[in-house]
């Protein structure tokens, strides 16, 4: 008896960590691929919104950085990649 009981406990626990990685850990590996793919497809004269809230058009994309114009002033940001927010439109949309 205290065997089938060690043997349900361990069937337990494999069960709470199935159900907690496909509830909390698949999701967030979906979401990661997502934004690296958004951010591997930015190109020059996409309109972005950074995380900090800012919104601009990409000028330049180097290796790990972009630059970015914003405001009336055309004032130029240098941003890593990873600040992209969301793309707001494409050049391709655009077409």
């Amino acid at each position: 008896m205290p065997q089938q009981a060690a043997w349900m406990q361990i069937i337990l626990w494999v069960v709470i960590l199935g159900v907690f990685y496909l509830m909390l850990i698949l999701p967030e590996k979906k979401k990661q691929k997502k934004f690296n793919a958004m951010v591997d497809e930015l190109k020059t004269g996409d309109e972005i919104i950074t995380r900090g809230g800012i919104y601009g058009r990409i000028v330049n994309i180097q290796d790990d950085y972009m630059v970015i114009e914003s405001g009336a002033e055309k004032t130029r940001l240098k941003l890593i990649r990873s600040a992209v927010g969301s793309v707001v439109s494409s050049k391709e949309e655009e077409k």
